[in-house]
């Protein structure tokens, strides 16, 4: 008996030791590689973990048979203490599994949860964006919407409920074909780097603004955003376990962190300041020259912060102004949707990107402006 507790746990020292390795390898440059990985969850990778638990478990188990059960001579401490650890252990595991196959989609894409969210939701891609493979394109006109993580569809479960593909569905697939160029966490300079680098000239070009769209150009001019440090408020020595660990993170998430004030004094800073709004500006610009050069129809869809309407509006106020000084026609999202309470303007509790009704009402009034305005292409060369 004792040969078989001292095997079982040189496996389980063993065990623990590859455990170790399996979550805390990225410390010392041991990860696992995927495509997609820090926004994908790979259910191969978690599989792997969750046979990990459970041979650790089995062993644990072993150890506490032939250590305690069957010890004729047990110390009363050791048995008690082990009789309250394993019990402790099964439930964890247990519970750490089932989290495993929880999704939930998160604003900043932080969680585990929402990792396992976009690996269930998100495909299928082409490339870095969330769209199919357009093969019937010829004689038909492009449609390109360009933007952020409300362009991909952030927390909505179908592609179908984007604002982009209500546009492409009522404009019909027999003489329009539509591409989604969506990114989440894009800005307004990587979004006209990549609708260069895609190639493809639009006769219909969405911009999708969203108000933090400014912050590179603010950096650039050392103004940083401050707020809230995830797991910051969480005793270092437990930080870890709340970073790694599916239960306690999802636990964690669930109640709030941090506030918006300090985003608040940022953004007004940033579009209050005449040299980094200008500069902001000049980059905004370089969508309605390219529109001008390839004869393309540019429309602003101007998604605000769903809970407060009113101040995201005195945020991007100059740069609604500036478009409408261009000829382009700006739809306002924050003037469709206040009818709308703000739990439902919401993908989720724990996510502050556009609902699925609120992205059919954007679709459909992007439609009706199509239809009725021609663009800045067409102004320009009329004026």
């Amino acid at each position: 008996m004792g040969s078989k507790l001292v095997s079982s746990l040189v496996r389980l020292l063993f065990l623990g030791f590859l455990a170790f390795i399996v979550f805390y390898g990225d410390h010392f440059n041991v990860s696992f590689a995927y495509p997609h990985k820090g926004l994908f969850d790979n259910i191969y990778v978690r599989l792997f973990k969750i046979c990990l638990f459970l041979l650790i478990v089995i062993e644990l188990l072993r150890v506490y048979y032939y250590g305690v059960v069957k010890n004729p001579t047990p110390s009363k401490l050791v048995g008690n203490i082990a009789t309250l650890f394993v019990p402790l252990v099964l439930l964890f595991v247990a519970l750490e599994i089932v989290f495993m196959f929880i999704a939930q989609s998160q604003e900043g894409g932080l969680t585990l949860a929402s990792h396992i969210w976009f690996e269930r939701y998100w495909p299928p891609m082409t490339g870095d964006y969330r769209d199919t493979p357009k093969t019937d394109t010829l004689g038909k006109k492009k449609v390109l919407l360009v933007g952020d993580s409300f362009t991909a569809g952030h927390g909505l479960k179908s592609a179908d409920e984007r604002f982009g593909n209500v546009l492409g569905q009522k404009l019909g697939d027999k003489q329009y074909v539509t591409y989604n160029l969506g990114i989440s966490g894009s800005d307004t300079r990587d979004e006209y780097k990549r609708l260069v680098k895609f190639g493809v000239k639009p006769d219909v070009l969405v911009l999708q603004y969203f108000p933090n769209d400014i912050e590179k150009v603010a950096h650039d001019h050392g103004l940083v955003p401050t707020g809230f440090t995830p797991y910051s408020d969480v005793p270092r020595a437990f930080q870890s376990l709340f970073i790694k660990s599916y239960l306690f993170n999802y636990l964690y998430w669930q109640f709030p962190h941090g506030n918006f004030a300090p985003f608040d004094n940022y953004a007004r800073t940033a579009y209050g300041t005449p040299a980094i709004i200008n500069d902001h500006l000049s980059d905004l610009n370089q969508f309605v020259e390219y529109a001008k050069a390839n004869n393309s129809r540019l429309y602003v869809v101007l998604f605000p912060f769903v809970h407060d309407l009113k101040r995201s509006a005195e945020y991007t106020k100059p740069v609604v102004d500036f478009f409408q000084k261009s000829n382009v026609p700006v739809l306002e999202v924050g003037n469709l949707i206040g009818d709308i309470e703000i739990k439902d303007r919401v993908v989720g509790r724990n996510d502050g990107h556009a609902s699925p009704i609120v992205n059919q009402r954007v679709g459909e009034a992007l439609f009706k402006l199509v239809q009725t305005n021609p663009g800045v292409a067409q102004a320009s060369s009329s004026n």
